[in-house]
């Protein structure tokens, strides 16, 4: 039984049983790092920008490629960011409460971690573009500004679930699946008022509903994945790859489910088959629909089919664990810097060449020259970030002298 009175308290009580306190699971580290990877190399990679009379502006090969949209089904990867994140945030908050520490402030602290370089970033550009659009008079910057910030909505959203976890805790332990149910049924409801009865604005409140789910279905990572009855060796190491029938049997059921979810949802006509954003086309990210439920459950699945062999190639020790090792220690900076980059980028590639060196129809070379693409932005991501974590080191090394 669980204590629910305890959810308000330093040392609330797990709902269903956890592996050592002082274990972490590599492999969610590895879906955390992945997710933001796919992210960033998308934006690298397939991003087509393209300088006109009004300034720059972005579309993509979805938009010119017929049938290319079902691979987003895949590498839209936002559900399983939030989802893993969840569950992450949750054992951490176990240790934490552990050590006595109040689940609100544990929750703060979090997201104050996220919050604070987005928004120096977003500071940083907005005076940049204040600076440029007096100084040299052009129209085009708040354009450009707005690409290269824009992916921070993804930080503000997922800020905010963390934020909640106080109220998204409690939920989780009093009502259990009862919420994703509620969150997922609320989606349809909203889906419903705005494509039959076209209620203005309401599609936002998807934001919530949406996203929430994919959050609160990470608390049920353990129950999901079995991985909650594992138990440690003698010398404390947990065998993270281990799989059993029942937990394969639930992540075949869950990929299915979506995908079936998926294709009556796409096929119906009533949704686009894309998952990203495509320019001129209805889009299931901006604001999310249901879709992004049904692919929420289905990559959840998928996820889970691949652990036992992903976690395997990383307790190899071969390049693949290297690499990965390396990404996660840099994953977040990365992604926050990752559009910077590919304006610097662009910039002096524009400046040298000339700004109409970007095609806008894709062609065969075009998408063989895809792999070079991150080539550029890369190196221009890279001395961000190194300034970016020197300013931090001074500004800590000020505090502790103070």
């Amino acid at each position: 039984m669980v204590d629910h009175r305890s959810s308000g308290h330093r040392t609330p009580a797990p709902v269903e049983p956890s592996v050592a306190p002082a274990t972490r699971n590599p492999y969610a580290d590895f879906l955390r790092a992945f997710s933001l990877l796919v992210v960033i190399m998308w934006h690298w990679c397939f991003t087509i920008l393209v300088w006109n009379d009004e300034g720059p502006y972005a579309t993509s090969p979805l938009g010119f490629t017929s049938g290319l949209w079902i691979f987003t089904w895949l590498l839209q990867v936002m559900p399983v960011f939030f989802g893993i994140g969840a569950y992450v945030h949750l054992k951490a908050w176990e240790r934490a409460a552990a050590r006595g520490e109040r689940i609100w402030h544990f929750a703060l602290r979090q997201a104050r971690s996220l919050v604070l370089p987005s928004a120096l970033l977003l500071l940083t550009w907005l005076v940049l573009g204040v600076i440029v659009g007096v100084v040299f008079d052009v129209g085009w910057i708040g354009r450009a500004v707005l690409m290269v910030v824009s992916p921070l909505w993804f930080v503000a959203a997922y800020s905010l679930f963390v934020v909640l976890m106080p109220v998204t805790v409690w939920l989780h332990r009093r009502y259990d699946s009862v919420v994703l149910v509620v969150m997922g049924g609320l989606a349809v409801v909203v889906d419903l008022l705005r494509f039959r009865y076209q209620v203005p604005g309401i599609e936002w409140a998807n934001m919530i509903f949406v996203w929430g789910f994919a959050f609160q279905l990470g608390y049920f990572y353990e129950r999901f994945t079995g991985l909650g009855q594992v138990q440690a060796r003698a010398d404390g190491s947990i065998d993270w790859s281990q799989q059993t029938p029942k937990a394969r049997q639930t992540a075949v059921m869950f990929t299915l489910a979506g995908l079936f979810a998926l294709i009556g949802l796409v096929f119906s006509g009533l949704y686009p088959g894309s998952m990203v954003g495509v320019p001129g086309e209805l889009s299931n990210m901006a604001p999310p629909t249901v879709c992004i439920i049904a692919l929420t459950i289905f990559q959840f699945g998928i996820a889970e089919l691949i652990r036992p062999s992903v976690v395997r190639a990383l307790q190899h020790g071969g390049l693949f664990s290297r690499v990965t090792k390396v990404f996660t220690l840099f994953a977040l900076p990365l992604f926050l810097f990752h559009t910077t980059g590919m304006a610097l980028s662009r910039a002096i590639e524009w400046t040298v060449l000339g700004s109409r060196t970007e095609i806008i129809t894709p062609t065969l070379g075009w998408w063989l020259l895809r792999p070079l693409a991150v080539v550029g932005p890369l190196l221009c991501t890279l001395p961000v970030i190194y300034l970016f974590v020197w300013l931090n080191k001074r500004h800590l090394a000020r505090r502790g002298r103070s």
